[in-house]
This record gives structure tokens, sequence and C-alpha cells, in this order.
């Protein structure tokens, strides 16, 4: 391990630890708020920000993205991702201990099937975890529509066969990886800089989505879709348009084994368990 990659991995953990942290206290201080609309944004925004709860929850998430750049300044984004990945367990079992709750089978088979699944991702990047190279523009605005795209389309007409709460949990995770990638291709530097205009947009239109979430559901379900769709869209970004390197054999096997585990840890996840 190359002292860059040294100084990145406790950077990543330091930031995905405050994120998850703000992301409690963001789902607990919007849960007591008057509802929040899309259709009212300056009163909705005017609504979050008179709020002091919110804001250290949301100052907190702010210093954990400023770590997530130091990082991504430092090592892949697939390698970043596979340790902010690690956050859904950190949110599950803060979040448990904040609701004085246990969580139920079903939670928590989701949890552990996730974590085992970015688990396995972080190991299969041992076969291919270089800085890899630029990518292609075209390429990185072609998957980055497309991730708009799916984030609309879920927000739009997916809220009757997911529910409202998991549908603004998924597109919120959506909107946030395509801020990573972007972010990651900004930190690129020349003409690149101008990835800041999507990041601020993907940011931003993910916090949203997320506080109108939090109002309609648990933190686990909808942070926790939100966490799992932020890690593993950028770590298939970085090897698919980023040209990060893609393991092969055992890796490359374990690689697919993995994702397989974090989507059916998302299905669980957004089909919690129903109340006798």
């Amino acid at each position: 391990m190359n002292t860059s990659t040294a100084i990145a991995l406790p950077l990543a953990l330091a930031s995905t630890v405050l994120i998850n942290f703000a992301y409690l206290r963001e789902h607990d201080a919007v849960a007591a708020l008057p509802v929040l609309s899309m259709r009212r944004p300056l009163q909705s925004a005017r609504v979050l920000l008179t709020d002091r709860s919110w804001l250290f929850g949301f100052a907190m998430e702010s210093v954990g993205f400023l770590l997530y750049v130091a990082a991504l300044r430092l090592a892949s984004l697939a390698l970043v991702q596979s340790v902010a990945a690690g956050g859904i367990g950190v949110l599950a079992y803060v979040s448990s201990r904040f609701a004085g709750r246990r969580l139920s089978p079903r939670e928590r088979n989701g949890v552990l099937l996730s974590v085992l699944g970015l688990a396995a991702l972080g190991v299969s990047l041992i076969g291919g975890s270089g800085q890899g190279g630029a990518g292609s523009t075209a390429a990185i605005l072609v998957w980055l529509g497309a991730t708009a795209g799916a984030a609309v389309f879920v927000v739009t007409l997916g809220r009757r066969m997911l529910g409202v709460a998991v549908a603004e949990g998924v597109a919120g995770g959506l909107f946030f990886s395509l801020g990573d990638v972007s972010t990651k291709v900004a930190t690129q530097g020349g003409a690149r800089i101008a990835f800041v205009i999507p990041l601020i947009l993907g940011y931003t239109l993910g916090t949203w989505r997320l506080q109108l979430g939090y109002q309609r559901g648990a933190a686990l379900t909808v942070a926790g879709l939100a966490t799992l769709l932020t890690n593993a869209v950028p770590i298939a970004a970085g090897t698919i348009v980023l040209d990060e390197p893609v393991p092969s054999g055992v890796y490359g096997a374990l690689r697919i084994t993995a994702f397989a585990a974090v989507t059916i840890g998302a299905i669980f996840l957004a089909r919690p368990e129903r109340k006798a």
C-alpha cells in the first residue's frame, strides 16, 4: 500500500462515519418539522435552514464531504467508495440505538447482506484498485445523464410500486452517486473542473430527496438505500467509465457476487417486515 492510499483510507472512514451520523440527525430533525414540499421549495428551504438541529446535521455532512473529496484526491473512486460503503453498518447500529429498538429480522438480514457484499467489493479491489485513467468525457456524461434519468423515473413513476419513502431514498442515492462521480472527475483539474456543476446539482437534489423521504419513512430504510446506491453505483462507474482496473479470475467473480449481495440487501431494506 502506497502513502497516498494509506492516508486516503482513514479519511474515507472518518467521512462515512460523520455522514451517517449526520443522516440520523437530519432524519430526527426533519421528522419533527412541517411537511416539506417540492412545490414550495423556498418555504421548505426556509423551514430547514431555521432549524438548528437540522443545520447541525447538515454541517456534519458537509465536513464529511470535505474529507471525502480529500480522499478522492489520493485514491481511486472505487477504493474510496468501498470504504465509505461500510456506512450502512454504522447507520444500522446507531439508528437502532437512537430509536431504542432492535432491528427486525428482515432489516438485520438486509444490513448483513449489504455489509458482506460491500466488504467483498473492497476485497475484490485488491485485484484492481489503482488510480486508473481519466476516462472518456462523452462516456462520463452519458453515465451521469442515465443516472439522473433513473432518479427522475423513480420519483415520478416509481412511487406507486416502491412507496414514497423507498422511492425518495433510491432517488437520493442516485443523485448522490451522480455527485460522487462528478467530484472524482472534477478533482482531475483542467477543463474538467466544469464537472463542479453536476456535482452541485447532484448533491443538492440528493439532499432534498432525502429530506422528503425522512418525513415518510425510517432513517435505516431511506438513508440505508441511499447509502447503498451512493457506494455501489460509483464503484461500477469507476470500472466502466473511469478506466479503473477490472479484477480478473477470483477477484472478478467476487465482485459479481458482491453486487448480487448488495442488491438483495437493498431489497430487504426496501421491504421492511409488516407489523402484525
